[in-house]
């Protein structure tokens, strides 16, 4: 199937579609990469949050992927 076929077809496909949320996907998925970045931007409880997780790592309060599961591997067995 030639590049003008297969976009006459899609067109003739959408133009079929009533649902909104399935367009809003095809439209997503058809944007350029640089078109389909958002800027996400934190409040400021969730700022306080990554600031406060930045120094207990500072201060190593923390713990390695290891332990981690280790410690949850305990807990769901409990």
């Amino acid at each position: 199937m030639s590049g003008a076929e297969l976009k006459k077809r899609l067109i003739e496909r959408i133009q079929k579609i009533d649902d909104v949320n399935l367009l809003g996907e095809a439209f997503r998925l058809l944007q350029p990469k640089s078109d389909d970045i958002d800027v996400y931007r934190l409040s400021e409880e969730q700022r306080g949050a990554v600031n406060e997780a930045r120094e207990q790592y500072a201060r190593g309060e923390c713990l390695t992927d290891d332990e981690a599961n280790k410690n949850i591997d305990e807990w769901l067995n409990e």
